[in-house]
Order: C-alpha cells, then structure tokens, then sequence
C-alpha cells in the first residue's frame, strides 16, 4: 500500500496511454466465429447478427437462446478469445502509445500512479509490460465475461478497487471519454479529459475538472 498522503493520477489507457479509441471491431468478429467453432455450432445469419457485437445485451441472449446454449458462458468463451486477439494485435503493433505518454513516468517521484480500463485486464497488463510503463503501481483491466461487463466504466467499480488497494483518498482520473468523467466523479476523484483527434468534437454533459490536450498538461494542473 502507497502512503495515503501522496495524490493518485490514475489513467484510462484506449484513447489516453494506447492509440485509438478502443479496440478494432474486427477483434470480436473474429472471437465469435471462433467461439462458434469452439462448441461446433451451426448458426444461420440471422443469428449471427444478434451474437455480433461487443455488448452483453437482451440481442445476444436471444441468440444464444435459439441456439439452445447458456449465453453467459458463451459470452465469456467469445470475450477470452477477443482478448487474445486484441494482444495478438499489439504484438504485431498494429497500436501503440501516444508520444506524450512519456510525461506519464516523470510523474512518479510525485504523485501514485495507476491505470485502470474498461479493457480486459489481461490486455492491458500487456500494455504495460510490452511498453515497459513500470511508474504505474496499479493495473486493472475489467474482467472477461458478464461481471466484468457489468462493472465497466461509468460504474466506479474498478476506481475504488484502485483507491482501496493504494489506500488513496485524494487524486485525479484523466480519461478521453463521458463514461470516465461520469466514473471519477463516483469514485471521488477528479476527472480530467484529454482531446484527441477522435473525440475533439464531443460535448461532455458532465463537466470535468480540467480538460487538455496533451498529458504533458498535467505537471501544472496537479
């Protein structure tokens, strides 16, 4: 546990630390069809459609429905393929981190630093490893599956998983997105949302504490 006196900066990583907003749709394409493999299933378009998709919703139990098989053990089956697919694509460096994510380590001597995503956890402790980001203290991903579903951003779930674990009471969150405004502000902490060519037009009906372009901004916010 961290000394309790010192700020967390926590960090969202799709969109902030990692290139792009989120993960490529074709990632859980192929993880369908894979998971349909997996159990040897015939599945006719119109079901298909309904499985497709990232999102654990009353389509995707529909599908599964008429296919006769449990939808949430065939949604976890299909999210653990996504993530392997997902790290198999970071791998080939089909995404990177921004430029400016190296202001991220210059903050450590100051301040607990920690990133926490609506990824899968064991994508983004990839990230982490694969680009050597040592000054975080805490890495989260969500869990594949329902629950973990469940438990993404903007639910603080994982947020006061961080606070709990570093025994912070005081920090900022910076995320590229409304769910992660929305979060912060649940988990008590400060939300700061960063512009990037993908979300530059978006009207935020919550109001951050700051908003920037850079992380290179954040020395002199905090």
């Amino acid at each position: 546990m961290t000394d309790s006196t010192q700020q967390l900066v926590l960090f969202d990583m799709d969109g902030v630390v990692l290139e792009g907003r989120g993960t490529d749709d074709t990632v859980h394409d192929r993880a369908l069809d894979d998971a349909i493999d997996d159990r040897g299933l015939a599945v006719d378009a119109d079901t298909h459609a309904l499985l497709a998709g990232y999102e654990y919703d009353t389509d995707f139990v529909r599908g599964c429905d008429r296919l006769g098989i449990d939808p949430v053990e065939f949604y976890d089956r299909r999210e653990r393929h996504s993530a392997s697919y997902a790290i198999d694509r970071l791998k080939a460096g089909r995404r990177t981190l921004y430029p400016d994510s190296d202001a991220i380590a210059a903050l450590a001597d100051d301040y607990t630093l920690g990133v926490i995503s609506n990824n899968y956890n064991s994508v983004v402790e990839f990230v982490v490893d694969h680009y050597g980001l040592d000054a975080f203290e805490y890495v989260r991903g969500r869990d594949p599956g329902v629950d973990g579903f469940y438990r993404r951003k903007p639910r603080p779930n994982y947020l006061l998983g961080c606070r709990n674990a570093l025994g912070g009471t005081d920090g900022v969150y910076v995320g590229d997105r409304e769910t992660d405004v929305l979060a912060a502000r649940r988990a008590g902490l400060d939300a700061i949302f960063i512009r990037r060519d993908h979300n530059n037009d978006v009207s935020l009906p919550v109001e951050p504490r700051a908003e920037i372009d850079s992380l290179t901004a954040l020395p002199a916010l905090l």
